[in-house]
């Protein structure tokens, strides 16, 4: 054996030697953290369950007892939040998962503890107990906990989604009824003056609209259009949704629209805020359209021709302080009310993203202890924090500048900021 082949052979001794030890830490981290999940499970499971027992006590009898009930887990759910900067749905959710666990899959989070399984193996099996009637879920457990604990989490979902269909007594038909109430449509903003729409619907409308999107987008790449597949299906759907326009509605063009052609279509009611030097054509600083963020000044200004109703705000680039407020929209608000929707742009709950034109505006002061009616005392609050705000163990305190500094029941201080000029 040549000195070249021992060499190898030591290397690759070495090489497994040192990727064993990789390899047993990482499953011992993943079982460390399974750990983990399972404590969180069992505390926000507890959290729950303090909240319930306490809620007569510490929410005002003006509530009846169901609402008092959920009042008192949502603040719980809220002070978790905080303490954490996570979204309170979050958390909501997480502690349905976590009493679904401990209460109808109890060997589920055993094996969590035990680390065998991950959370996202227990995420798997959660979602879909959630809808197996109490009848068929220990049966649903017993046989989909060892496929868990042998397989990756994909294929676990695809084995339990088979698991949950043949062990559920009830119908799909009658299952497909009650999930259509469900549809809806979802807007995500994305990066860089993108954006997400989801579309939840029954699977034929769904596979319909596909199908359609393909066949227009191979029409108008078969006359020569030069966009990639992705780009037409993306400019089918938006021109389908937009202007009804396809290339089987059109005879004469089997070409798709540009999305700019298609935006000369939205009529929206907008508010955008421009900076001053963007509107005098000195600047490409960019503009921002309520509800979603930063969007280039052509664009802005390309969308604000179509608008019937459209508020445009000048605001001085280096400050952000407003120069000009717009009046020629539909209805026109409050100077004051625009000015503190303006500034506050969500909910100013930490941690809630509520866009602040859908929020309740709240005084800080409340009117009747002496708070007055302005900008120093007001704030955007939806209508969920603006009743947790009156709970008992909730304060808040009105800073100058907008500043607001939230106390929850636990004795813990949050600060939320108005949002800087995006510009």
């Amino acid at each position: 054996m040549t000195e070249t082949t021992l060499s190898a052979i030591r290397a690759s001794d070495e090489y497994a030697a040192r990727l064993a030890e990789f390899s047993d830490e990482w499953a011992d981290l993943h079982r460390q953290q399974a750990v983990l999940d399972a404590r969180k499970a069992r505390l926000l499971a507890r959290s729950a369950a303090y909240a319930d027992a306490f809620a007569d006590a510490t929410v005002p009898a003006i509530f009846p007892p169901a609402e008092r009930q959920a009042l008192s887990r949502r603040s719980t759910c809220a002070a978790l939040a905080m303490a954490t900067r996570m979204p309170e749905r979050t958390i909501q959710r997480a502690t349905n998962d976590a009493e679904r666990l401990i209460n109808e899959a109890p060997a589920v989070l055993e094996s969590l503890e035990a680390g065998r399984i991950s959370a996202r193996h227990a995420q798997v099996i959660t979602d879909q107990l959630c809808d197996v009637p109490a009848a068929g879920r220990a049966v649903f457990v017993e046989q989909v906990l060892p496929v868990a604990e042998g397989a990756t989490v994909s294929y676990l979902r695809q084995r339990a989604r088979v698991l949950r269909e043949r062990l559920h007594p009830e119908s799909i038909t009658a299952r497909a009824v009650r999930s259509e109430a469900d549809r809806r449509v979802e807007f995500e903003p994305a990066a860089d003056g993108m954006a997400w729409v989801h579309l939840f619907t029954t699977a034929p409308i769904a596979q319909g609209i596909i199908e359609r999107v393909e066949t227009a987008a191979a029409e108008s790449r078969a006359a020569g259009d030069t966009r990639t597949c992705a780009q037409l299906q993306a400019d089918a759907l938006a021109a389908l949704a937009l202007t009804g326009v396809t290339p089987e509605d059109v005879m004469s063009s089997p070409v798709l629209p540009h999305p700019i052609e298609v935006q000369e279509h939205i009529t929206p009611t907008v508010q955008i805020t421009v900076p001053a030097v963007s509107m005098a054509g000195v600047s490409e600083a960019p503009a921002t359209l309520d509800g979603y963020g930063p969007i280039d000044p052509e664009t802005a200004a390309r969308i604000a021709v179509n608008a019937p109703s459209f508020t445009r705000i000048l605001v001085q680039p280096e400050t952000g302080a407003v120069l000009s407020v717009g009046r020629n929209q539909y209805r026109v608000p409050a100077d004051l009310q625009r000015a503190v929707r303006l500034r506050d742009s969500t909910c100013r709950a930490p941690g809630c993203g509520r866009r602040a034109r859908a929020c309740d505006l709240d005084h800080s002061v409340a009117w009747e202890d002496g708070g007055a009616t302005d900008v120093g005392n007001l704030a955007c609050l939806c209508r969920h924090h603006h009743r947790m705000k009156h709970l008992p163990g909730w304060s808040l305190d009105h800073k100058p500048g907008g500043v607001l500094e939230w106390t929850t029941p636990d004795g813990k201080h949050h600060r939320t900021e108005p949002d800087p000029a995006p510009f």
